[in-house]
């Protein structure tokens, strides 16, 4: 009991409703700071920018500005009879190149253009990037390095998606175009259900999930690749569980690339995530309404090879199936062993390169 005259500590005076109010406008614009933090990446570091990575390749301007980076191997183009622009895979670029060995480069007379693709290694970032974007870059990039009308393409894994778009957007500029254990769209229109929930299963869970999020809530790509509350992409993260037997004997060359680092170079959203946005994302047309662009063109048969390793477990091979059942001018080898690092096992490059220039599929496992 308090005594009389005795003084008692001071209550803190309630909050005004003007007071109050503030209090949870701060609070709020706090965590919509915080959200919108963690929800949008941090902004590439461009090649040759303020706090960006050095050059070091050979670049080409684009008509929009942007600047790809290219690599030439092979005879000189001004010697050569063939001349093959390469489109790398995920987690790429332009030294991962197919290995075409110089034997057979000189043999035949084949001029080899690899490039980064937009936001990867030295290749500008492209925040407008879609399905066709990248065609029209490979057609453009042909012109300003003065390779002729026609040329052949060759494209590996997330590259090797890009040759439909291809043969979509500039068939008229193509020779021929050989397609390496292609990355699919899982929501392409023709895929009847049960062939595209065969290849949704075929995934990690995690997989799974990446993928969905990046075909229906693309915005949330950079958050759900970066976040650590729960497993994202196994094929970022380099999962060995998604190698075959035949991948494990292969990946050491793969794996052990001195150049790695410069990769992701300019930051993770405008290469790996942005492959996966286009990739998996909502495309107004499929493969499987082409139709074949070389029909009539010289009389020398099928131009398009496509490849897929039976056993790859990171790139589902039963879409390649289906979509090569469903387009008859589609030349298909299945490679009943091998995984999906099939392109750079020894000598499957030149067998590759061979069937696409000559149509010889004698060194070639073909279903």
């Amino acid at each position: 009991m308090a005594v009389s005259g005795e003084k008692r500590p001071p209550s803190p005076a309630p909050a005004s409703g003007g007071t109050a109010r503030k209090l949870m406008l701060a609070l709020f614009v706090s965590l919509s700071a915080l959200l919108y933090k963690q929800l949008h990446p941090p902004p590439p570091k461009i090649p040759d920018s303020p706090g960006g990575p050095p050059i070091t390749a050979n670049r080409t301007r684009l008509s929009d500005g942007r600047y790809l980076a290219y690599l030439e191997s092979g005879v000189p183009k001004e010697e050569a009879k063939y001349k093959i622009i390469f489109v790398h895979g995920f987690d790429s670029c332009r030294y991962d190149a197919l290995p075409i060995s110089t034997e057979l480069a000189r043999e035949l007379g084949i001029y080899l253009l690899s490039f980064d693709r937009p936001g990867y290694a030295e290749s500008d970032p492209h925040p407008g990037r879609t399905e066709k974007s990248i065609a029209l870059d490979i057609a453009e990039l042909a012109d300003n390095l003065q390779l002729g009308p026609k040329f052949y393409l060759a494209g590996f894994s997330m590259g090797g998606e890009i040759m439909w778009s291809c043969l979509k957007y500039i068939p008229h500029r193509l020779s021929g175009v050989a397609i390496l254990g292609p990355v699919g769209n899982y929501w392409w229109a023709g895929l009847p259900p049960n062939v595209s929930w065969e290849a949704w299963y075929q995934q990690l869970p995690q997989d799974q999930w990446a993928v969905w999020v990046a075909h229906h809530l693309p915005w949330l790509t950079y958050w759900w690749n970066s976040q650590k509350l729960f497993p994202a992409s196994s094929v970022i993260a380099y999962n060995p569980a998604l190698l075959s037997e035949e991948d494990k004997l292969i990946i050491p060359k793969f794996a052990h690339r001195t150049y790695m680092p410069q990769i992701r170079q300019q930051g993770e959203h405008e290469c790996l995530h942005r492959d996966m946005m286009v990739g998996f994302g909502k495309w107004s047309w499929s493969p499987l309404q082409l139709e074949d662009p070389f029909a009539g063109s010289d009389g020398k048969g099928k131009k398009v090879h496509l490849w897929h390793g039976a056993e790859d477990l990171i790139v589902p091979v039963s879409l390649s199936r289906y979509i090569s059942e469903k387009l008859p001018w589609v030349v298909y080898h299945e490679l009943p062993t091998s995984g999906h690092l099939f392109p750079i096992a020894d000598g499957m490059a030149d067998a590759i390169v061979r069937s696409l220039l000559l149509g010889d599929d004698d060194n070639t496992q073909s279903a």
